[in-house]
């Protein structure tokens, strides 16, 4: 069950990608099945997860993809890891993420940026899943520029007011100097630890 854990952040990404393709031909409802229903599908495979996680004694997985980058020493995955706290972090954004988007049904049912609404909030969704997840810091940080993406998509969404645009603004520029401290902070870890593996940097840091 848990080589299922990459349909984790899957499924919201593809919900999203069908929104942004295809969300001005989708009805409301359409739009709404397709933005709540790959959270709530992410949720229940978490829940399968967990229990298999739990039941074979609870111990790390590491799930490997394909290989992202292999240059100069630098040799970076695209892999989930999983354990107790990853599982904790995926089971509260997959299920606090569809209690939100069932809310937001409701609550944006007459907007006409419906479809680009759950389009955005499906992005950020597994932009956090796929933060709390990486195996590596390079996909952390990718993570990271997503809900840092999605956060200013999502501020400024009624763009139309210019106390909106101003805040998305606001918001993207002040995490844009956290991303640059990030990425000194990464550099500085491959060059005292010679990868950006998060557990080999664990084993290595005492």
């Amino acid at each position: 069950m848990k080589e299922l854990l990459w349909t984790i952040p899957a499924l919201p990404f593809l919900g999203a990608l069908l929104l942004i393709v295809f969300g001005r031909n989708f009805s409301r409802q359409l739009s709404a099945v397709v933005g709540a229903g790959s959270i709530g599908l992410s949720a229940l495979i978490t829940i399968l997860i967990g229990v298999d996680f739990m039941s074979s004694g609870s111990k790390p997985f590491r799930q490997l993809l394909w290989n992202w980058i292999d240059v100069a020493g630098l040799n970076t995955s695209f892999a989930f890891h999983l354990d107790a706290l990853s599982l904790v972090f995926i089971f509260v954004i997959t299920f606090v993420g569809f209690l939100i988007h069932l809310y937001s049904i409701e609550f944006m049912a007459e907007d006409e940026g419906f479809a680009r609404f759950f389009a955005y909030l499906n992005l950020f969704v597994c932009s956090m899943l796929i933060l709390v997840l990486a195996d590596n810091l390079v996909l952390m940080y990718l993570g990271w520029e997503g809900v840092g993406l999605c956060s200013y998509l999502l501020i400024g969404f009624w763009y139309e007011e210019k106390k909106n645009g101003d805040a998305a603004r606001k918001a993207f520029i002040v995490t844009r100097v956290g991303d640059t401290a990030m990425a000194i902070g990464l550099f500085m870890l491959f060059d005292a630890f010679g990868t950006l593996t998060i557990q080999n940097i664990l084993m290595q840091a005492p």
